[in-house]
């Protein structure tokens, strides 16, 4: 497991220079663009929810307003996260068991994903006539402690998301779409 685990993490790392021809550039395009939808589709399903939650407790915001943001802020964040994949972040954890890196990685998203969210909120507040707190209110309730809440709630909500992609750079592309989408009576006999 281990070697199959730092045999990928080389593959990774030591890619070889990408042919500039256009065939090349459309295919490297086309994986890019999966890649962000991938996890715009997983930001935007958390967003969603939250803003679903969010026009329930707040009526005056209404459904399709949230939804709009959750969209926005989905596709945003997923080009952020897809950018911080090419820097790299975490990559000093790739040796060790993957909960380091999930865990790392949820951490530093979630902190990431709080401060967009905070902008957004000020700037909408600022849109809309109110001041910077007033703004801030609406995350948490505007305590550091409701801020806190929701950054340990998206923390949690993400380590699914980095164990599914650290689990896949272990396995393999291929080898996790079978685990999931193939039925186990053809995968064959599970090893004891």
């Amino acid at each position: 497991m281990r070697a199959a685990r730092e045999s990928a993490m080389t593959q990774s790392r030591f890619q070889p220079q990408v042919s500039r021809t256009p065939v090349a550039l459309a295919d490297r395009a086309l994986r890019e663009a999966k890649h962000v939808l991938r996890i715009f589709l997983y930001l935007w399903l958390l967003f969603g929810l939250f803003a679903l939650h969010k026009s329930f407790l707040l009526p005056d915001e209404g459904i399709v307003y949230g939804q709009g943001f959750a969209i926005v802020n989905a596709f945003v964040l997923a080009k952020v996260m897809a950018v911080a994949d090419h820097l790299h972040i975490g990559e000093n954890f790739e040796t060790r068991p993957l909960i380091y890196p999930v865990l790392f990685k949820a951490a530093v998203f979630a902190v990431i994903l709080v401060c967009f969210e905070l902008i957004e909120e000020v700037v909408v507040g600022i849109l809309r006539g109110k001041t910077i707190v007033e703004g801030v209110e609406n995350i948490g309730g505007g305590t550091l402690e409701g801020i806190l809440s929701v950054g340990i709630i998206i923390f949690v909500v993400l380590i699914p998301f980095f164990a599914f992609r650290e689990m896949t750079k272990v396995v393999g592309e291929r080898e996790m779409h079978d685990l999931l989408f193939v039925r186990r009576t053809k995968l064959g006999p599970v090893a004891p």
